[in-house]
């Protein structure tokens, strides 16, 4: 129970807590508005920092947050701005084959944003964040980004081929739509099996040849590289299989040259998903088109450094929201469509 105590020094109404005789004010209800949203945007994109809305806006820092709070208190899904999607390949009439890209950007070790991503059109269609890149996460987001693309399923697939993803990939897409793993990834980690500085002559020839995959263009270049990958092989068969015994420890042998048979096992991997680009155009060769977008991530967040991982998750949320919209009549339907749920909160 409570009960008026009068005014502040700013003329505000007082209360007074009959229980413990603490007064206090009566919290102001944060409001907020389509010109709001404006500013919003502004602030999120980056075309105005924090600086400049305030200089442009004569408001105070406080002020500024007590606009922006109502936002940062909600966390738009896809489903919010789907509406604003505009893309080609949904188009039933005329449907054209593109690509589902797919990639995690990892916070830390707090979390992991997925991107679902149209990397034929350059569309975000799909984003989500969960603990970790488990097969029960990426099952939960193919299930709500089916609705999204069930007029029109990709004609291929690109990822880093993760085991989770793949196995959603084969159950939600089918085993047979082309599915590309990428050659900027699997060189990455042909390149730290292979040492630059190792001192077998063995591994700096291998490395050599592992570093031409991104380069292969023409199913002819794929020939040749492919021999000689076999040629390595054929020859240095015996260091492949030498094997260390164990003294005094829980193992009583393992292969020598543990990293080179895995970068061995690597470059021998189905040429069906190493090479599938070669085969369908509109695939490329690389998932560089999420990479750029998980770099864009990373240069915004260190442009907004001090944020906890669950605002920064609501920032990365509404910067994917706002990418969609492309003029001042997007924006204005984007708030209709929200402003329900966030005077709500």
């Amino acid at each position: 129970m409570s009960k008026r105590k009068g005014f502040d020094s700013t003329g505000k109404r007082r209360f007074v807590c009959l229980s413990c005789r603490r007064t206090f004010g009566k919290p102001k209800k944060l409001t907020t508005n389509f010109s709001d949203l404006v500013k919003f945007r502004d602030f999120i994109v980056n075309k105005l920092n924090k600086e400049a809305v305030l200089e442009k806006e004569y408001i105070s820092r406080t002020s500024l947050w007590r606009k922006f709070k109502p936002f940062f208190s909600y966390s738009p899904t896809p489903e919010d701005s789907v509406f604003l999607l505009s893309i080609n390949t949904l188009n039933v009439d005329e449907p054209t084959p593109w690509t589902l890209g797919i990639d995690g950007k990892w916070l830390r070790r707090q979390g992991v944003i997925m991107i679902y991503r149209d990397v034929t059109n350059k569309l975000n269609l799909y984003w989500s964040f969960h603990l970790s890149e488990s097969y029960a996460a990426i099952e939960k987001d193919f299930e709500r980004l089916n609705p999204i693309i069930k007029d029109s399923l990709p004609s291929g697939v690109i990822t880093d081929w993760k085991g989770a993803i793949v196995s959603a990939v084969n159950i939600y897409l089918t085993s047979s739509i082309p599915h590309q793993r990428c050659l900027a990834h699997v060189q990455r980690e042909l390149l730290r099996l292979l040492p630059l500085r190792s001192p077998f002559p063995e591994t700096q020839k291998l490395r050599i040849i592992a570093k031409v995959i991104i380069d292969i263009k023409t199913h002819e270049e794929k020939y040749y590289w492919m021999a000689s990958v076999n040629y390595w092989i054929s020859k240095h068969q015996d260091i492949l299989n030498k094997k260390t015994i164990g003294v005094d420890t829980k193992k009583k042998w393992w292969y020598t040259h543990g990293n080179l048979r895995r970068a061995v096992k690597l470059l021998t991997f189905d040429e069906k998903h190493l090479f599938a680009y070669l085969d369908y155009p509109f695939i490329p060769d690389t998932n560089n088109s999420l990479e750029g977008s998980n770099s864009q991530i990373k240069t915004k967040l260190s442009n907004h450094r001090g944020m906890k991982t669950p605002q920064q998750v609501t920032y990365l949320f509404w910067l994917f929201t706002f990418r969609r919209v492309k003029n001042r009549r997007d924006l204005r339907r984007l708030w209709d469509s929200l402003k329900n749920k966030i005077y709500r909160l």
